[in-house]
């Protein structure tokens, strides 16, 4: 499995993960040696051909599409990630994030998370930017 070369670290002695995200998130993720380790850059809801869908769940499904897509290229899947950052222009969007995440990126372990709002991304339209890091053992070569 994937997964097996990380642990998510959630101890007791921090404030519990609800029920309801323990697929989404973890307080901390540690990789376990040997590991490729892949950084992805921070992704947008930019198609391929370079059209841009207007709101904010289209441009999310999106560019979770584009960080897949470079898991593939490095021969690993959305359960080789240990760490996400999401970066969207407008807080109010973060409940439809999570339901988005639980219903394409949950896994078990969950990857460490952090979400900003931030007042604006590399151009005015752009409403979500993702980014991730992911590992694999090293056996696993693209």
């Amino acid at each position: 499995m994937p997964t097996s070369n990380f642990i998510a670290h959630n101890p007791t002695t921090l404030w519990q993960v609800p029920d309801g995200f323990r697929s989404v998130y973890s307080h901390a993720t540690e990789a376990a040696a040997p590991s490729r380790v892949l950084f992805i850059s921070g992704q947008f809801g930019v198609a391929p051909d370079g059209r841009l869908p207007s709101d904010f769940s289209a441009q999310c499904e999106c560019a979770m599409d584009n960080v897949e897509a470079l898991l593939e290229a490095a021969a690993m899947t959305t359960a080789n990630i240990i760490k996400l950052t999401y970066y969207a222009t407008q807080a109010t969007d973060f409940p439809m994030l999570v339901q988005i995440r639980q219903r394409r990126w949950a896994v078990d372990p969950a990857p460490s998370v952090t979400a900003i709002a931030v007042s604006a991304l590399a151009r005015p339209e752009y409403l979500i930017e993702i980014e991730a890091v992911a590992i694999a053992a090293t056996e696993q070569s693209p």
